[in-house]
């Protein structure tokens, strides 16, 4: 089976400060019921189209941060500067994915301005915390991408945007997360480098632990 090249996309996580208590909330855009990622909820973020490439550009991260940065305008309102966003992470998904993106991820404070969504791609938006949407999900009261779930389950221990921004910083190089993909009985399995089934997409063999387990009964993130 021939296997499509990924589109190159980027998206911006944009962040701030709980107003009562520590931790961050997390902007969310929740997507039209139609085309990639419909009715799921999302940051701001789409495909690197060619005039986010410059021919001084030294390799692909310049033209994402760009994407990223031109995204959050067009689907939230939101000015960012691209040279100020932080790398967060990469994602590349599964062969078996119906579309895929090979997406950079990054991660901003949230500028100052009123968040102004379009009504065409993007219909709401919501500001909460990463444990208040990853309980949402759970109930299935909203949908969300495996990558979109991880960032959240990533942020969950930052005490206030200045330190989720040095937590991420502090990572080089940014995991790239090459996603497999195997079937169980109550849902799937997403497995990355590190797991001891990755290579073979065997989620039963002994060894180390970097998957994420999505069960009907409730997702959870599994690193040993």
């Amino acid at each position: 089976m021939t296997v499509p090249e990924a589109i190159p996309a980027a998206t911006v996580v944009l962040v701030r400060d709980l107003a009562d208590a520590p931790g961050i909330e997390v902007l969310m855009l929740h997507r039209t019921s139609k085309g990639a990622f419909g009715g799921m909820w999302v940051f701001p973020g789409g495909r690197v189209d060619d005039e986010d490439r410059h021919p001084e550009d030294d390799g692909d991260e310049p033209a994402a941060r760009r994407a990223a940065a031109r995204e959050a305008m067009e689907e939230c309102g939101l000015s960012v500067d691209p040279d100020e966003i932080v790398l967060l992470s990469r994602w590349t998904p599964p062969p078996i994915a119906p579309k895929r993106f090979a997406t950079w991820f990054f991660l901003a404070r949230v500028p100052t301005g009123d968040v102004v969504v379009d009504g065409g791609e993007i219909v709401d938006h919501r500001w909460l915390a990463p444990l208040a949407l990853l309980d949402q999900r759970d109930r299935g009261e909203i949908e969300l991408a495996p990558p979109t779930w991880m960032t959240l389950n990533a942020l969950l221990s930052a005490r206030d945007v200045d330190d989720a921004l040095a937590r991420a910083a502090a990572v080089r190089p940014v995991i790239h997360y090459q996603t497999r993909w195997c079937t169980v009985d109550d849902g799937a399995v997403a497995m990355w480098e590190g797991d001891a089934g990755y290579d073979t997409s065997d989620v039963d063999v002994e060894g180390p632990r970097h998957r994420l387990w999505m069960l009907r009964s409730g997702w959870r993130f599994e690193q040993a």
